[in-house]
């Protein structure tokens, strides 16, 4: 898609939220409003060590809202990867949204644009789960899943595992990345709330790259498989 492509999709987002207000029913169905980020961290592994950060603020009514995510990873005093994503979010069932919008990946070398189109919510056993996939120009596409669960030891002190895994349907050799299952990452975090708002926590996270992918990375001088310390912060307001 070409930039002007990527204009109407933002806008059409834009109308679709406006039509929230339209069809609320008063006080009974408020606007509202969250900004959360559940990582805010630093990474030490066999590289150098990094900043790394996901979160996401939306504002909208119960059943609508307008998302915009971001996650992204800094080492070298450079920004190694940067995406940001425009959703429009639809409850499509109890404990479940659509969501579909733009996803830009910002870094690294090559920028790329894409239409997402996915699925997040509670599957059972209560495990936070995202399924997206993902559509650009010259026919590339690509897929992510994330799961997560939170295992309450009290009501402040949390463990959380966490497993994503990235799918890409065709090589991209400028940004470093292969066709087929690019990246597994797997998490453990433990946090303690000092509030709700409020939790530093520590953990592990496991990252291997596969195929192409892991082969551009030693090509470049880096690892294929990492083990990493993470100490970092979550909150929300």
């Amino acid at each position: 898609m070409n930039r002007e492509n990527w204009r109407g999709v933002i806008a059409t987002l834009l109308t679709l939220l406006a039509g929230v207000n339209a069809h609320g029913h008063g006080d009974e169905d408020p606007l509202l409003y969250k900004v959360s980020i559940d990582e805010f961290e630093w990474q030490g592994g066999s590289g150098p060590d990094a900043l790394a950060w996901r979160g996401e603020a939306w504002v909208g009514k119960d059943e609508r809202k307008l998302f915009l995510k971001t996650r992204g990873e800094r080492s070298n005093e450079s920004t190694e990867e940067f995406e940001l994503q425009l959703l429009y979010d639809q409850a499509i069932a109890p404990f479940w949204d659509l969501q579909f919008g733009w996803r830009g990946d910002l870094q690294p070398d090559q920028r790329r644009n894409w239409f997402a189109l996915g699925v997040e919510g509670l599957a059972p056993g209560f495990i936070e789960s995202e399924l997206t996939a993902f559509a650009a120009g010259s026919g590339r596409t690509a897929a992510r899943a994330r799961f997560a669960y939170e295992l309450l030891f009290t009501q402040k002190l949390v463990l959380e595992p966490e497993i994503e895994l990235d799918w890409y349907g065709k090589d991209d050799p400028a940004n470093g990345i292969g066709s087929g299952i690019s990246s597994l990452e797997a998490g453990l975090r433990l946090r303690y709330a000092l509030r709700k708002e409020f939790a530093p926590y520590i953990g592990l996270n496991w990252v291997r790259l596969y195929g192409d992918t892991g082969r551009y990375a030693r090509a470049a001088g880096e690892d294929s498989s990492d083990l990493q310390v993470l100490a970092g912060l979550r909150f929300w307001f």
